[in-house]
């Protein structure tokens, strides 16, 4: 139930025609900071193999 007001509210919000870009935006956004947060657990991996 909750769920669906949301929906609902974003909806009202945004519209219809803004919804396909927001997606896209917060899924690049989550792709760079998952490469980000990689980047970095592998620089620490390095730092404690030497």
């Amino acid at each position: 139930m909750k769920y669906l007001l949301l929906v609902l509210v974003v909806l009202l919000l945004f519209g219809t025609k803004k919804l396909p870009e927001l997606g896209r935006s917060f899924g690049q956004s989550l792709r760079e900071f998952k490469d980000a947060t990689k980047g970095l657990a592998d620089d620490e991996e390095t730092k404690t193999d030497r």
